[in-house]
């Protein structure tokens, strides 16, 4: 059973960095089967994902000099997207860091930017548990 949670919150860890995983698959797999709480299932997702978004805030703030570099996770197009993306909206665009292909940059223009850690934790945790909770939300109205 633990193995269970332990495998989501890797997967929604993942999923948040720029390393190609889902955890929406794992999420929601768990969900269907007995014996994982629901609310368990949320906390734990989206602590996982929250976290991997710091991570990336930390390469944002820290590791930018490397950008040029072939290795380097974020393509200057994407990172030059987000940070019109973010120039535009600013720190509430924080709540956004859950979309697919913008969210990841985002992240890290945060830490770029400097962005205070503790609201960039707040909005990115508010924006990737709504998303979870709406995913369990749909599966619980529809599959169950």
């Amino acid at each position: 059973m633990s193995t269970g949670y332990t495998g989501l919150f890797l997967s929604a860890f993942l999923a948040s960095t720029f390393l190609p995983f889902s955890s929406e698959a794992v999420l929601l797999a768990l969900a269907a089967m007995d014996g994982y709480e629901t609310s368990l299932l949320l906390i734990v997702a989206s602590v996982g994902n929250t976290l991997g978004a710091l991570l990336n805030w930390v390469m944002g703030r820290f590791c930018l000099r490397w950008q040029d570099r072939r290795w380097f996770p974020v393509s200057p197009d994407h990172l030059a997207q987000a940070t019109r993306w973010f120039g535009r909206y600013g720190l509430w665009s924080m709540l956004l860091a859950w979309v697919p292909i913008i969210g990841d940059p985002l992240t890290m223009v945060a830490g770029v930017l400097r962005v205070n850690i503790w609201a960039f934790l707040i909005l990115v945790a508010i924006g990737k548990t709504a998303r979870y909770a709406a995913l369990l939300g749909l599966f619980e109205a529809f599959v169950r």
